[in-house]
């Protein structure tokens, strides 16, 4: 599915069952809640912190997605073209980074 069929789905979800959406302080808080129950799984799953048994059963891809949707909808409540503005920043790092990660010896296998 495309970022932009994305922001239209999320669209119309908060039409039709969130009332209106947040405003954008709001979501950016919610944001930063999401981001960090994402950050507290990889802690505990990769990190070095240990997993607590209530956190075992956290699902990643849910929390990501969690993100994802308080991201689409800052998107559009902005007026952002989240698919044209990934688009170009794709392309930005590509120049910007082409030789940058091979030539550096601290990520070289």
């Amino acid at each position: 599915m495309s970022i932009k069929k994305s922001q239209e789905q999320v669209d119309e979800w908060i039409k039709n069952h969130g009332v209106r959406y947040f405003n954008e302080l709001t979501n950016m808080a919610q944001l930063t809640e999401e981001v960090g129950e994402v950050a507290r799984i990889i802690a505990r799953r990769y990190g070095e912190q240990s997993e607590k048994e209530s956190d075992k059963n956290k699902d990643l891809g849910e929390e990501l997605a969690d993100v994802m949707f308080v991201v689409l909808c800052l998107a559009n409540q902005t007026g952002t073209d989240l698919e044209a503005a990934f688009h170009k920043k794709l392309q930005i790092k590509t120049e910007r980074d082409h030789d940058r990660h091979h030539n550096n010896s601290k990520i070289k296998s």
